[in-house]
């Protein structure tokens, strides 16, 4: 689609949000909860970083109710599908109008350990009471979008030099989507209720440690929040980022291979060399010891750094004077799914060393369901995935959907198992590639078609 016939959409679009919103109130509530736990062992808890929270951003215009809500605490211990239907219950509106997506924090080893055992409804009390206490804290508000940079990821998708086969390395000419999505919530004195962050980073620098981290996307979030004095919430949500990482990995690898008794340099040590013993001696249950505190503390220092920065490229879009805040806007929701051919791995370990850089084998499997939803908020749009999508299939969306102003949310709702590659990334011989359950030929070109559906429904063009 050309720039112009995109442009001309949007205005058209304008027009048709602006006349179906002129006489609505726009109100925005905003909740966070602790559901941190007990921390690693070589932990000091000294770092805000170290807190896990559940936020909630509910929002209500024209008597339609939406909410936007992000958790850094543990996947079990509660069922998706029925914590969505509680708070939709509770907000008096449907699942279309939620979206609730996981940070994405791989330092929840400790947690996982921990005795948690489901409700018997299934409802994570902890997301639910975020989402009630936001509705309960709607007040009069404005909104803006707007987005910024960051150069803190990269694509993960390498040639090793000297192997010559595919790793989980750094590919700095592999595909990156760097844009920081920055939807912000104001009241009618200008002070900030909320903020919806959108970026694409794998937070992996606490895999394998034993230790309870919300990354850089925590450190961001926590940065915000006490910018402002800790009166308003700070929510990130994760970019296409299937094929993405952390640009710096030295102090985590470091700390890995402190467990290993490994010694450390001052350079760069190689990933898998030190992640793969760690996977393989957890798999098997074996006592790993701890991480060095000298070591982890260094690690999490550089990552409240990392989100010092990310969070400050947040607040300068935040602060910007030509913002387009708007107290009359249209809020609505719609959903879409469709089914891909499925595919199972019949050789290889994804713990071992045949994880990546070796040829896949498969048999046929059940379908894959892919689900989609968008919110709509004025003239920008929340398209949610529920899987790991590549960066290439999040560069094509935003390039053909209508609306200019597209955030992309992965890793969504009733999220599926593994990851969404683009179809030319599935000669990758990765990890995220080789255990994929979707075969090639179908989730790109349905993922942007079903947006582009979403966006046409909000619209009313269909």
């Amino acid at each position: 689609m050309s720039t112009k016939l995109k442009t001309y959409l949007a205005v058209l679009a304008s027009t048709f949000l602006f006349s179906m919103s002129a006489n609505a109130e726009l109100l925005v509530g905003a909740a966070k909860i602790d559901q941190t736990g007990r921390l690693g062992e070589a932990q000091s808890g000294n770092y805000e970083h170290e807190r896990l929270y559940a936020r909630a951003i509910v929002m209500n215009s024209d008597g339609v109710t939406a909410a936007l809500v992000s958790y850094e605490g543990p996947y079990g211990g509660f069922e998706m599908l029925p914590t969505r239907q509680a708070m939709a219950r509770e907000l008096d509106t449907g699942l279309e109008n939620i979206i609730v997506t996981h940070t994405h924090t791989h330092s929840r080893e400790v947690i996982h350990n921990q005795e948690r055992e489901i409700p018997d409804d299934g409802v994570s009390p902890e997301l639910l009471e975020a989402v009630v206490q936001a509705r309960d804290n709607m007040e009069p508000a404005l909104v803006s979008y707007d987005t910024g940079i960051s150069f803190l990821n990269v694509n993960r998708d390498a040639i090793d030099p000297e192997s010559r086969k595919w790793v989980q390395g750094v590919n700095m000419d592999g595909v990156v989507d760097r844009s920081v999505g920055v939807l912000s919530f104001i009241d009618t004195d200008g002070d900030p209720i909320a903020v919806w962050v959108n970026y694409a980073i794998h937070p992996v620098s606490g895999y394998m440690l034993g230790i309870v981290s919300g990354d850089v996307p925590g450190a961001m979030s926590r940065y915000i929040e006490q910018a402002f004095g800790d009166d308003m919430v700070a929510a990130f949500s994760q970019g296409t980022s299937g094929d993405i990482n952390t640009l710096y990995l030295r102090p985590a690898n470091n700390a890995m291979a402190s467990r290993l008794g490994r010694p450390i340099t001052g350079y760069v040590m190689d990933r898998e060399t030190q992640e793969a013993p760690l996977r393989v001696a957890s798999g098997n249950g074996e006592d790993i010891p701890p991480v060095d505190p000298q070591t982890l503390d260094r690690l999490f220092r550089f990552l409240e750094s990392q989100g010092q920065v990310l969070g400050e490229e947040v607040i300068r879009v935040m602060s910007q004077p030509n913002l387009d805040w708007q107290d009359n806007v249209r809020i609505a929701g719609f959903s879409r799914s469709f089914d891909c051919p499925g595919r199972v791995r019949t050789n290889g370990n994804n713990m071992d060393a045949s994880r990546e850089g070796v040829a896949g084998e498969y048999a046929d499997a059940e379908p894959q369901t892919i689900r989609m939803s968008l919110i709509g908020v004025g003239n920008m749009s929340i398209v949610s995935i529920n899987g790991e999508a590549y960066a290439a299939i999040g560069k094509k969306l935003k390039e053909e959907v209508p609306m200019n102003d597209t955030m992309i949310v992965t890793i969504a709702n009733e999220r599926m198992r593994g990851y969404i590659p683009d179809d030319a990334s599935f000669g990758h011989q990765t990890f995220q590639v080789l255990n994929n359950r979707i075969k090639p030929g179908c989730a790109e070109p349905k993922i942007v078609e079903t947006a582009i559906e979403l966006q046409n429904a909000y619209l009313g063009t269909n």
